[in-house]
């Protein structure tokens, strides 16, 4: 007996419901055998889908109180309610899961469109950390040792000068001391600063200055040659000043593995980690997810009025797109950014995939400063804070704590003793006297109860 219906279902169980004639078998057999291929093909893009993913684990399976995390949570909505924030997201891992995942607020408030744990945020200065990972990577490939001086790569800082202050008013450009090397660069000792200091008037006048670069229509290493021939504000390896030194690490990437430094961080940093929504400018097909800027006004989040500058949407959606700032130019998200945290706490790896080797790691987060002031407490590695004593430091924290932040009020840190990772994304820049970091800090360490 024979059918005759024009379709074939797969059920669940996976039986086939057939109607074609047996003429027509060998051809319903194809098809079937074509569309078993495709399910598993989706299934396959699916299971890779959730490898991106973190695992998560009840607080108290990893020595944590849930009941302690949650009055965490109240604390973040708070900063909402009373206005001081717009919104944010903050993502806490121990032991290498997922404990704690709080979004808060609004993504854009106006638009009354909510928080999510995938919404993009600027994360300005904690692409400092991506970049002096691929240093150590290009170290470890024997294209550059940190003791190199820069001109090596960039021959425009084989003559550097330095503006020294004369009493009474004034400066002198002398020759620096010394050239600056890749290790000065990733210790902020290079003399660098973001163009506000003895020789203001000559950064100014060449128009550097500020951390905002996604605005120029110019690549990165023009303005870093350009940049070179300004009188730095000390010589090298004296103080601790805070500036361009990671994005002149930026360029010295792309001349030391011949690659464009976006193309480098993408296929070798972010694709091996899952990284998928971290980029220096925004596809357009995530506008919908990018978090809006807020300013601090008195007292409360007020949302930035003017397109086009550093807080708007701005040049990351509209600009040049020419410009790839190693030192502030990074857009993320929470998860990908824990991904990036977990694999320097797991000594260089993540999800089988090797980045650094465990002691590139150790010497990143090793205090490198030799007695160079910096915060009460702390030093400075190759591209992180480091806590070195806790009672000075005076915040709950773990001696050996690493992390930074970013100019648009976002901050991490990773606690090997405690084997934590905490990323705080929100987007208010200024902050003003928000007390929002403390407070988190103090509610993640007094949930821990092993």
């Amino acid at each position: 007996m024979y059918c005759k219906l024009s379709y074939w279902k797969l059920l669940r169980d996976g039986n086939i419901i057939c109607s074609a004639g047996r003429k027509n078998m060998k051809n319903v057999k194809n098809r079937i055998a074509f569309v078993l291929s495709l399910v598993l093909f989706v299934q396959a893009l699916a299971i890779a889908g959730l490898a991106q993913e973190l695992p998560r684990a009840k607080p108290e399976d990893v020595g944590m109180s849930s009941a302690r995390l949650s009055q965490l949570s109240t604390t973040l909505d708070g900063y909402v309610k009373n206005g001081q924030l717009a919104g944010g997201v903050a993502m806490v891992m121990r032991r290498g899961k997922i404990v704690f995942l709080h979004t808060f607020g609004s993504r854009d408030r106006e638009a009354n469109s909510p928080m999510k744990a995938d919404s993009i945020f600027r994360i300005a200065s904690q692409s400092k950390a991506l970049t002096s990972v691929g240093i150590m990577m290009l170290q470890e490939e024997g294209k550059l040792l940190i003791s190199d001086p820069v001109s090596k790569f960039i021959p425009e800082f084989a003559n550097s000068t330095v503006a020294v202050p004369k009493e009474g008013g004034g400066y002198d450009v002398v020759k620096a001391k010394r050239q600056i090397t890749i290790r000065d660069l990733l210790t902020h000792t290079s003399g660098a600063s973001y163009g506000g200091g003895p020789a203001k008037d000559k950064w100014d006048a060449a128009k550097i200055s500020g951390f905002y670069f996604s605005d120029r229509d110019e690549p990165i290493g023009e303005t870093i040659k350009r940049m070179a021939a300004l009188p730095m504000d000390a010589h090298p390896g004296e103080k601790y000043i805070y500036g361009y030194s990671t994005d002149i690490l930026g360029y010295v990437v792309e001349r030391a593995s011949g690659m464009a430094f976006d193309q480098f961080l993408q296929q070798r940093i972010l694709d091996p980690l899952g990284m998928n929504d971290t980029s220096f400018y925004l596809p357009m097909n995530k506008l919908d997810r990018l978090a809006v800027v807020y300013s601090a006004k008195d007292g409360k989040a007020d949302r930035a009025p003017v397109e086009g500058t550093i807080t708007s949407q701005g040049h990351y959606v509209n600009g040049p797109r020419k410009s790839f700032s190693g030192g502030a130019g990074l857009l993320s998200t929470p998860g990908d950014y824990a991904r990036f945290l977990q694999m320097l706490l797991n000594g260089g790896q993540l999800d089988g995939k090797r980045i650094l080797s465990r002691k590139s790691v150790e010497l990143m987060t090793t205090d490198h400063l030799n007695g160079i002031p910096f915060r009460t407490g702390q030093g400075f590695g190759l591209g992180f804070s480091i806590v070195k004593d806790v009672g000075v430091n005076g915040v709950q924290s773990s001696v050996g704590e690493y992390g930074w932040g970013g100019a648009y009020h976002s901050n991490y840190w990773v606690d090997p003793k405690e084997q934590l990772v905490v990323v705080y994304m929100t987007q208010l820049i200024p902050a003003g006297n928000i007390d929002d970091y403390g407070k988190l800090r103090a509610g993640i360490y007094s949930a821990i109860i092993d």
